[in-house]
């Protein structure tokens, strides 16, 4: 007499002809059935179709699409690049002043922002004409710049340039903040610069400058 028997977790035990449907629609994991009998072993389903290996897990979740598209290599395109270039004027007579303020900011200050292109002027006449020529988004001046300091020139951009640049003045010492105001810079960095808050603060002088309407001259 043919015994049908049923193997999960390694255990043998009794099982019916409509076991695998009653084991699958609960859950169960079924490895594998075996019909066991007095001459030996008969690898048949408990459902008839002989030889089959039953499993009731969880078929794998459909691929679901993503933002992100792959190539057909494998690799993964990145999201598109959308930072806006921008063209920075340092103005010092003091080179040594000029590359501590290049090196602070680095070329890109934000992920949003650059790469920067750095116009370097020692001179007042040099700004006002690069200024002149357009194409500059931010002006960083010296307010220790000699002859001709950032808060004297900052203020000269204001009065003859009708879509002058954002303007950020170097100042040595906190109580120049008022001549920073009256020079009618947006910003300011002390002196020496620190290249932990440049970037932010030259990174936010540009985002405002790319969201001012543009005058025509």
């Amino acid at each position: 007499m043919i015994v049908p028997t049923l193997t999960m977790f390694g255990r043998v035990k009794e099982c019916t002809r409509d076991v695998s449907k009653v084991l699958l629609a609960t859950g169960a994991v079924v490895t594998r059935v075996i019909m066991a009998s007095a001459g030996g072993r008969d690898d048949r389903g408990c459902d008839g179709r002989g030889g089959k290996v039953i499993s009731s897990l969880p078929m794998p979740p459909p691929a679901v699409e993503t933002a992100r598209t792959a190539t057909r290599l494998g690799r993964v395109i990145p999201a598109a690049d959308t930072a806006v270039p921008a063209s920075v004027l340092v103005y010092s007579h003091r080179s040594d002043v000029r590359d501590a303020v290049r090196t602070a900011v680095g070329r890109r200050p934000a992920s949003d922002v650059g790469p920067i292109t750095w116009i370097e002027c020692e001179s007042g006449d040099d700004v006002v004409a690069t200024v002149d020529r357009g194409g500059i988004d931010l002006c960083i001046l010296d307010g220790e710049a000699q002859p001709t300091g950032g808060l004297a020139l900052a203020r000269q951009l204001e009065e003859e340039v009708a879509d002058r640049p954002a303007v950020c003045v170097l100042i040595a010492r906190q109580p120049d903040r008022w001549l920073a105001h009256w020079s009618r810079a947006e910003g300011t960095l002390p002196l020496p610069v620190d290249p932990l808050t440049a970037p932010g603060v030259v990174a936010d002088l540009l985002r405002e400058h790319a969201r001012r309407p543009v005058i025509r001259r």
